[in-house]
């Protein structure tokens, strides 16, 4: 499986790589986030709504595990860090399969139930730097990390 890195030292430059990948997402998308408590999980999926255009404020949905914004695609956000059988059935295949971008943090806590093709999404921190490393499941995924390979995003 390919992998595409790149370094990030700020907030804005977090808005900017997600703002360019929600560009390029589709109905049926499914991006994994993983990364330590602070990482930038919920900063990374703020850029992405406001690429599809969510006006409502985004946060981390910890005790809700799903909210859903309305935007140019609905945006499906999880934090599923609570589950404690990831076998449970808790409907992820509508979100999965639907008509929006579904974003899921500590996707690894259901890898059993996480569609074949997606995007998983790690993010390494130390300071005020960030290492995203993108590993895409599928062509559709390959495609949109080679796009924003060529606009330079990727080391």
């Amino acid at each position: 499986m390919k992998k595409y890195q790149v370094e990030i030292y700020s907030i804005e430059a977090t808005y900017k790589l997600a703002h360019a990948l929600g560009e390029l997402l589709f109905p049926g998308a499914v991006l994994c986030l993983e990364g330590d408590l602070g990482a930038g999980k919920t900063t990374f999926t703020k850029g992405l709504g406001a690429s599809l255009g969510v006006k409502s404020v985004i946060n981390s949905p910890t005790f809700t595990i799903i909210k859903e914004y309305d935007g140019k695609l609905p945006l499906y956000h999880m934090d599923v860090y609570r589950i404690e059988n990831e076998h449970e059935d808790l409907g992820f295949d509508e979100y999965f399969y639907g008509n929006g971008v579904t974003v899921i943090e500590w996707a690894r806590r259901i890898m059993s139930q996480l569609p074949e093709e997606r995007l998983d999404i790690y993010i390494y921190a130390e300071g005020n730097k960030r290492l995203f490393e993108f590993y895409p499941h599928g062509e559709k995924y390959e495609e949109i990390c080679e796009v924003l390979k060529r606009e330079k995003f990727f080391d």
